[in-house]
């Protein structure tokens, strides 16, 4: 039961089970103290009303008529509370007249807890030389009404404050702990794709905090589902653009030379049925097209497996891959000083890692001789273990000492899908342009070893 309670329900549960246990402690202290209480003021009331009749008794025998003053005396003394005096052998006025009405009377577990006696002491008294002697007769019964009475009250006021407390303390934990529901209502909403849904924080402090964090989580949220739609659309515009390149360059490359292919080869053809041609020259003629149709089919192969994969870094490994790319930049561009420090390791990094390196400072460097006029460009690919938890990982930052960049600039297809591939392995790549030209620095986590 407890575990299927709210925390409202807790806080209350608890609060009135600390309030009923304190109210109980205090009325058990007030019926447990009643006995003593009794007999105390059963032993206080004896004592003073004999020292009262040992006071007035001696002034009797100055009266005109002693006895009449004696019965007067005795009858004013009834009014008294919690005693009786009579005279001894006078049975009308044994019992109390009028004491323990049953409006005031406490039920009987109580007496029975308390268990009063009635004292009964003798006071002897003289008059005119005749002895005779006072009952003061002690009435506990009074003084238990009065405890009964001072508990029934204290039960009353302290229920009272006690549902008072308990309903302002209602009150206040429900007006505190009121964004819990709202805070249900977000997360709902955030589960269900809604992640422009936020809650207004109130609350105590630490809720109002959790509201703000979970506003800021929404958020956070939010761009990173938007960021992987983009990214989804963006692969699948870079994807479709490849497919059209490749596309077209088979249609405008392979088609003209498979057609020429043909023309020659249906020209050989005839040649071989015709006896009169003059075979060796038209198959000499015919073969040698022939060939040079072939070289510039494999030279377009070349090419085309070059961007699909590269086939340097599938022979020598990704070193000597970058080495090879770093010689014929530096062969085609011999005005520019291209400083490269390549101090990964063989096999290290994995063969995608491998690849997204490779593709980043092909990137980067075909970006900064195309656009940066620079002079000067340094490679650097080192290992960075530690930085991307437990995997280990590559930095990769290429730099040129050009022009920079516009501020409006914005990336190309080749940059975006360079970044989006190293954000799809866990990585980071970032571009900072100033006036010492433009830094591309990418983290490329190790993927997994062939």
């Amino acid at each position: 039961m407890w575990q299927k309670l709210s925390l409202r329900g807790r806080i209350n549960l608890l609060v009135a089970l600390g309030l009923t246990l304190g109210l109980s402690i205090n009325i058990a202290r007030l019926v447990v103290e009643a006995a003593p209480r009794v007999r105390a003021e059963d032993q206080s009331v004896i004592r003073l009303a004999r020292e009262f009749v040992e006071t007035i008794v001696p002034s009797l025998n100055e009266a005109p008529d002693p006895e009449a003053r004696l019965n007067q005396i005795v009858h004013d003394l009834t009014r008294l509370r919690h005693v009786s005096i009579t005279r001894q052998g006078d049975a009308t006025m044994a019992e109390r007249p009028g004491a323990g009405g049953d409006e005031r009377s406490p039920p009987a577990w109580f007496i029975e807890l308390v268990h009063p006696e009635t004292t009964t002491v003798s006071v002897p008294i003289t008059i005119h030389g005749t002895p005779q002697s006072l009952l003061i007769t002690s009435h506990p019964n009074d003084e238990m009404a009065e405890i009964w009475d001072g508990i029934v009250t204290q039960l009353a006021v302290s229920s009272a404050l006690a549902i008072a407390l308990f309903l302002i303390t209602m009150v206040v934990v429900g007006r505190a702990l009121a964004p819990l529901q709202a805070l249900s209502q977000t997360m709902a909403n955030i589960e269900a794709g809604q992640y422009g849904a936020r809650v207004e924080p109130g609350g105590t402090p630490e809720l109002a905090a959790i509201c703000a964090k979970l506003n800021h989580l929404a958020g956070a949220l939010g761009e990173a589902v938007e960021d992987k739609r983009r990214l989804a659309e963006r692969t699948v515009s870079l994807q479709d653009m490849e497919r059209k390149e490749i596309a077209r360059e088979l249609h405008d490359e392979f088609g003209p030379y498979l057609f020429t292919l043909r023309a020659h080869a249906g020209a050989l053809m005839r040649l071989s049925e015709d006896e009169r041609a003059p075979a060796a020259d038209a198959l000499r003629k015919h073969s040698t097209a022939i060939m040079e149709q072939i070289n510039a089919l494999q030279q377009f192969n070349r090419r085309i497996l070059e961007k699909l994969r590269p086939v340097a870094l599938a022979e020598l490994g990704l070193r000597e891959a970058l080495g090879v790319l770093l010689r014929l930049w530096r062969e085609s561009r011999p005005d520019v000083t291209i400083d490269a420090n390549i101090a990964c390791a063989p096999a290290e990094t994995g063969e995608v890692a491998d690849l997204t390196i490779y593709r980043t400072v092909q990137e980067a460097l075909t970006n900064a001789f195309r656009h940066a006029d620079a002079t000067a460009v340094r490679v650097t690919v080192e290992q960075a273990a530690g930085m991307h938890g437990s995997r280990g990982c590559a930095l990769v930052r290429v730099s040129d000492n050009g022009r920079g960049l516009a501020p409006d600039h914005k990336f190309g297809f080749g940059l975006i899908g360079m970044r989006e591939r190293i954000l799809a392995l866990g990585g980071t790549l970032n571009v900072v342009s100033g006036n010492g030209g433009v830094t591309v620095e990418a983290v490329v986590p190790h993927g997994p070893h062939d």
